[in-house]
């Protein structure tokens, strides 16, 4: 009989059961159903998305072989074999800012000069956007700033899309736009040349996987200032106003995060552009923290020191200071805004107005760099106009992209040499000041810090100062030492120049480069 029962339909006890419970029992069932067949259909849709997948992965993979391949048939009928059946190997810097007077310009030609003295094969080639200039007026200018004839001819590959790298074009995103833009100008040099060896010389790190992976070179960069650091994002972590971190973004916790959270997805994508390289050259110890904390490339990556005349400047008698009428503070640095020339006038002006000098001494503040566009040039202007505004336009001289002559003039007449950038990546400035005899005063950060000023056999070799008071009650120091003093001071920065000469950049380049002509 119970068998039957069951057979049948449900017990009395079953029958018993709140009608809730089995509507609770048929929703379980019908949600069970629904979620089997939605399972159903993922898998059925997987299948498929994995192959479309593999599809256009190969196609992008054979995409990608042909253009390597294009490019390098390119580069056999742009350098065909000399009369020994020798094609010369091309060694191509990224340079598009070649005609401008900076440290880095410096590197470029004097990077240039060795790899001619030393491997007499190569042909050198720099990509520049310095359309405005002939290749004899390069060449006349490299010579006319630096003192560097080089001994044999260079190939220029004019560029046309260098306003793609200009900051005044992305007003927001800079760094993102900046980097974008140098892989499309990346392209056209590529188009234009394509080289055995390429070396990025400027810091346009996005452009290393483009020449390795599509035009089958081998790669090096020579790193003067990392495109985004760890201090930038403390800068952006902390809220502080900077140059490149605007107040209406630290005043706002919302912005902040934002632009936090972009700095972290940009210094990933820098670390992996830079981890493409096969060599790797950083220009100060400040800099070598940085990229190995970025890029992880420590295998590869060595300090080599940028080149400083010094033995121009070494030249120049080291005498016992003349009583004189007048005294000079020089600057040397490019009108740029991380130079921060708006910190030397104010606290010039402070140490005028505040009359921190023990005597009366006449003071001149004389700012010598180079301007490299519109922007740079308006950048003096503003600078000009805030002299007036703090009235001390008659005391502040501006000397722009002035001959090499001139500046060992200003230099051998100068007492004190001024340096105010934050974190500045190393400071060549900074050397040749010390290298002319001034007597140094730098920002107590970066380059300057840690490898610059510094003790050299225990004895000073400058000073270091941080805002406005610092500066001003430092210079007053300066002009309150006898003369005695300051020689000491002098003489034994210029004893400790001498690791930063043109010799020694040299020996640690060409030591630095040789796995790329191996």
């Amino acid at each position: 009989m119970r068998e039957r029962q069951c057979l049948v339909g449900p017990t009395p006890k079953q029958r018993a059961l709140p009608a809730e419970g089995g509507a609770v029992a048929r929703k379980m069932v019908a949600g069970g159903l629904c979620f089997g067949g939605l399972l159903r259909l993922l898998c059925s849709l997987l299948i498929p998305a994995l192959f479309l997948s593999g599809v256009l992965c190969t196609c992008l993979a054979v995409l990608l072989c042909g253009i390597r391949l294009w490019i390098q048939g390119r580069r056999k009928q742009q350098s065909p074999a000399g009369r020994d059946g020798r094609r010369p190997l091309l060694v191509a810097f990224f340079h598009p800012y070649c005609n401008a007077g900076g440290g880095g310009e410096r590197v470029l030609w004097c990077a240039i000069r060795t790899l001619q003295k030393k491997y007499k094969n190569a042909m050198c080639v720099v990509y520049t956007g310095d359309r405005d200039a002939t290749e004899e007026d390069i060449v006349e200018g490299a010579f006319r700033r630096f003192n560097i004839k080089l001994t044999h001819p260079v190939k220029f590959v004019f560029l046309e899309k260098r306003y793609l790298v200009e900051a005044s074009l992305y007003p927001r995103f800079t760094l993102l736009g900046q980097s974008l833009g140098s892989m499309f100008l990346g392209w056209e040099a590529l188009l234009k040349c394509v080289p055995d060896i390429y070396i990025d010389s400027m810091g346009y790190a996005f452009t290393l996987p483009l020449f390795k992976y599509l035009g089958g070179c081998r790669v090096g960069c020579y790193v003067h200032y990392p495109t985004i650091s760890t201090d930038m994002l403390s800068v952006v972590r902390n809220q502080d106003t900077r140059f490149n971190n605007a107040a209406f973004i630290t005043n706002n916790p919302l912005f902040s995060k934002f632009k936090l959270v972009y700095y972290y997805l940009f210094a990933f994508m820098y670390g992996l552009v830079g981890s493409c390289s096969d060599v790797v050259m950083v220009n100060s110890s400040w800099t070598l923290n940085h990229i190995l904390s970025l890029w992880r490339a420590g295998a590869c990556t060595s300090v080599v020191y940028p080149p400083c005349d010094v033995q121009t400047f070494l030249d120049i008698p080291l005498e016992e200071e003349k009583n004189s009428a007048e005294y000079s503070i020089v600057s040397v640095s490019q009108f740029r805004p991380e130079k921060d020339h708006p910190l030397q006038i104010r606290a010039f002006a402070k140490l005028l107005k505040e009359k921190r000098l023990r005597q009366q001494l006449s003071l001149k503040l004389i700012l010598i760099g180079g301007c490299r566009n519109q922007q740079d040039e308006e950048r003096v202007n503003n600078l000009k106009c805030l002299c007036e505004e703090l009235g001390v336009s008659n005391s502040v001289m501006f000397r722009i992209n002035i001959p090499f002559e001139e500046l060992k003039k200003h230099l051998a007449e100068a007492t004190i040499g001024l340096h105010t950038m934050w974190n500045e990546h190393f400071g060549i400035g900074v050397v040749e000041c010390m290298a002319a005899g001034t007597v140094i005063l730098a920002h107590n950060s970066g380059g300057p810090k840690l490898d610059i000023v510094v003790p050299y056999e225990g004895r000073i070799t400058g000073f270091l100062a941080e805002n406005e008071d610092s500066y001003a009650e430092t210079m007053a120091y300066i002009f309150s030492m006898t003369p005695e003093k300051r020689l000491e001071i002098r003489e034994s920065a210029r004893q400790s120049v001498c690791r930063f000469s043109d010799q020694h950049f040299e020996e640690t380049f060409l030591l630095s480069v040789e796995p790329l002509f191996k």
